[in-house]
């Protein structure tokens, strides 16, 4: 299911008006679960084109109590894999979307149960299927936010067309 990827840092908006686009023309309803981001995934999202039709919000989950009790995180190591894919899919359901992203991590500056700073997991949940990703940011923690916000993004996107038939494109 994962994926390891060491990503430079670039701008954190810049997938959002394609995937705006695809949300318009496909259906889709977009949602995320947030940890390490904290809302900047979110503040991205809604920056899109027609996001009140497409654009359902974020469950900003910094305490580990919000992931527990909303979004059906099973306690335990939340630097994990298995942490995004309960955040990104109790997203979904909460939500009530058919495309969502989910990122937990260790943003820094030091490392967080023993995972090094800049450990990201990113999980996708696009029309039932669900990926993940696992990054390695260098930075400081504002620009590991910024990378793993804007990475997400980039996997969302991704995830988005693959799930869009050839002949709806």
């Amino acid at each position: 299911m994962g994926n390891s990827v060491v990503v430079p840092h670039r701008d954190p908006t810049k997938h959002v008006n394609e995937i705006a686009e695809l949300a318009n023309q496909h259906g889709f309803r977009v949602g995320a679960a947030e940890s390490l981001t904290g809302g900047a995934v979110s503040s991205a999202l809604a920056r899109g084109e027609g996001a009140a039709d497409w654009y359902h919000g974020s469950v900003v989950s910094y305490s580990p109590t919000v992931k527990y009790d909303l979004l059906g995180v099973t306690p335990g190591p939340l630097v994990t894999e298995r942490c995004a894919v309960e955040m990104v899919t109790g997203a979904a359901k909460v939500l009530e979307v058919d495309a969502a992203v989910s990122t937990t991590g260790a943003g820094g500056p030091g490392p967080e149960e023993d995972k090094p700073a800049g450990t990201v997991h990113v999980a996708l949940y696009v029309r039932g299927e669900i990926t993940t990703h696992e990054l390695h940011l260098d930075g400081d923690p504002g620009e590991v936010v910024e990378g793993a916000t804007e990475k997400s993004l980039g996997l969302l996107l991704q995830a988005m067309r693959v799930a869009v038939p050839a002949a709806d494109e």
